[in-house]
């Protein structure tokens, strides 16, 4: 996987914690320097722990998924693409007052990296992935974007929260059709 490819899952992976950011940043009366700073912690840490975490769960199933494993990411990265694609379609309204708090925060890391979690198991199955390089980046880019997510909502609110969620998405899907097509027609 090259550094554009890399730079492009990131910034596709990091579109959910940057709408709930930007969300957050809407709901915040005046944002602080730490307010930044904890979305981007808590949002950039999961979305690097997760990966890793599949990593390892994809390599210790990998003997058994190698046969498969470009649909298996074909499918894993088309459905969380879709499912963005979807909810930034959906008329649901998500804004309230923020919360920052390691009981609020620790959901919402959460729930926002799972997708980062079936990413990691897809680069278990795809060869030459430099794991430590891949979750870094994917933890620094989701780190900024979250941090400037929750200014850029409290100065341009909820305008653009599904557009980034709709780009996320779309981003998703053409890299799960790249893996398809380059192992189905040139490997």
């Amino acid at each position: 996987m090259g550094l554009l490819e890399l730079l492009i899952l990131s910034i596709g992976l990091s579109m959910d914690a940057c709408a709930v950011s930007i969300c957050n940043g809407l709901s915040t009366k005046k944002v602080k320097l730490k307010h930044m700073a904890i979305s981007g912690l808590w949002f950039g840490g999961f979305q690097a722990l997760m990966p890793l975490i599949g990593y390892f769960l994809g390599a210790t199933f990998e003997k058994y998924v190698t046969a498969v494993d470009h649909w298996i990411a074909f499918v894993l990265l088309g459905a969380i693409g879709v499912n963005m694609i979807r909810e930034a379609l959906s008329n649901e309204e998500e804004i309230g007052k923020a919360d920052f708090s390691c009981k609020t925060m620790f959901p919402m890391a959460i729930a926002t990296s799972i997708d980062a979690l079936a990413i990691g198991i897809t680069f278990a199955l795809l060869p030459d992935v430099n794991i430590v390089a891949a979750v870094s980046f994917i933890g620094a880019t989701t780190f900024i974007l979250s941090a400037l997510g929750v200014k850029l909502g409290h100065i341009f609110g909820a305008k653009y929260k599904s557009g980034a969620e709709f780009a996320g998405g779309a981003i998703l899907i053409i890299l799960g059709i790249k893996i398809l097509v380059e192992h189905l027609f040139f490997s």
